[in-house]
């Protein structure tokens, strides 16, 4: 039980991953889905042009409207967006993004040297901000081409998960692509190789670095409805809870930090249950009552 309890967030990345890119004829005809679910948004960085994807990424979908003369869907997928952030914050990032994944398995692999800060790390956390507003908001607004159209230019220049889940797929089933691609696939197949070889020593550098959706939701982690809550009374200020952090937070201070995606380790590590979630909160509370309800059945 012990076990399933500490890989059950492994286990969720996989399930959403599996089910939100579950269109097994995509991969093996090298076409994309293009069902009446394309249209829906999905929490996680989950690529588009993925042969198996059944909905949208919500940051291409903001490009997309941002970058077009109509905006038809620009209010629904900014809604999107605040409404899972008010909700859960980054923990989109730690249990449900496909890109996510990835790079957790990678960090699993035995025999390497693990790195979790080193200087110049916190200017680095200061990159995705910048991604969000130059890649994602600025440069598809205002440069466009003669038609007032623009290019997804995070999806098109960046992008490692597109790359990944759907770029190589695409190019390997369909052989016509294989003359076509230029300096441009090159160029994002050299980022995902950096980030993908990166990840073998440091947690997560794509989440930590670039990305924009992780920046989008980092707002939210103060306010939003699922956060983590410190008793000082109950703290004994071991330090268990920072040595646990792989994003290298200080949890002390920042139980709420905008780096944080909600993993759960600093959770797990601390050995006076000074910290929990207001999830964790609410499910001791329905158990007392419970309890306290059993028990004035027996008087």
């Amino acid at each position: 039980m012990d076990k399933i309890k500490k890989n059950l967030r492994l286990w969720c990345l996989i399930a959403f991953t599996a089910v939100s890119n579950g269109y097994v004829k995509g991969f093996a005809t090298g076409k994309i889905y293009t069902g009446n679910s394309k249209i829906a948004c999905l929490p996680g960085l989950n690529c588009y042009s993925c042969p198996g994807a059944l909905g949208a990424c919500p940051i291409g979908s903001l490009q997309a409207t941002l970058g077009s003369r109509n905006f038809t869907m620009a209010f629904y997928v900014l809604g999107f967006l605040m409404m899972v952030g008010a909700v859960c914050g980054r923990f989109v990032c730690g249990w449900l993004c496909p890109f996510g994944l990835v790079q957790d398995l990678l960090h699993k692999i035995p025999g390497v040297k693990k790195i979790k800060t080193f200087p110049g790390d916190r200017i680095l956390k200061g990159l995705k901000y910048v991604v969000l507003g130059l890649f994602v908001v600025i440069l598809p607004l205002f440069v466009v081409d003669f038609l007032g159209q623009s290019s997804p230019w995070f999806c098109k220049y960046i992008c490692p998960s597109g790359s990944l889940y759907g770029g190589i797929p695409l190019v390997a089933t369909n052989s016509p692509l294989w003359g076509a691609v230029g300096w441009l696939f090159a160029w994002k197949m050299w980022i995902l190789a950096v980030l993908l070889i990166l990840s073998l020593f440091i947690w997560r550098p794509f989440c930590r670095w670039l990305c924009p959706l992780g920046a989008i939701y980092g707002f939210f982690n103060r306010f939003a409805l699922y956060r983590f809550t410190l008793a000082e009374d109950k703290c004994v200020q071991c330090g268990a809870c920072n040595k646990a952090c792989k994003m290298n937070i200080d949890v002390l201070k920042h139980p709420n930090s905008m780096a944080c995606i909600r993993c759960g380790d600093c959770l797990s590590a601390c050995p006076t249950d000074a910290l929990d979630s207001t999830y964790g909160q609410l499910k001791k509370r329905a158990m007392a009552k419970q309890k306290g309800e059993k028990g004035g059945s027996t008087v």
